[in-house]
């Protein structure tokens, strides 16, 4: 038997994610929130048109766009391989995922790329 998923049940998805305020770069996965709070290197508040309104995805399913931030200040140094978003008046950790690693310097600045969340049908 096929599985399907609605597109309503996808968008709810979306919108959770669209509720973080934060943006954080981190040279490991976190586990959690906490660990995403105190291993950040860098973190940039988020407001809900950072994000694009859902749309059907690039192969199946659908997506939104995470808008770019430039000039975000580093903290702590380190290799950011990840980025994560989250909700700090919840405590959660939304959505973590991998970028291209990039040596960040204490009092430097980075920059997010423009980049797409998809949540796909079920396989």
């Amino acid at each position: 038997m096929a599985k399907a998923v609605n597109s309503d049940v996808l968008d709810a998805a979306i919108a959770v994610v669209r509720t973080a305020t934060k943006m954080v770069a981190l040279a490991t996965q976190p586990a959690d929130y906490s660990t995403a709070t105190a291993q950040a290197l860098a973190s940039v508040t988020m407001a809900p048109a950072d994000f694009g309104v859902p749309a059907a995805g690039v192969i199946d399913g659908r997506r939104t766009t995470v808008g770019a931030k430039s000039g975000v200040a580093v903290g702590v140094a380190g290799s950011a391989n990840y980025v994560a978003l989250t909700d700090p008046g919840t405590s959660r950790l939304l959505y973590v995922t991998t970028c291209p690693a990039q040596a960040l310097v204490t009092g430097g600045t980075v920059s997010f790329s423009a980049w797409d969340i998809e949540f796909g049908q079920p396989v």
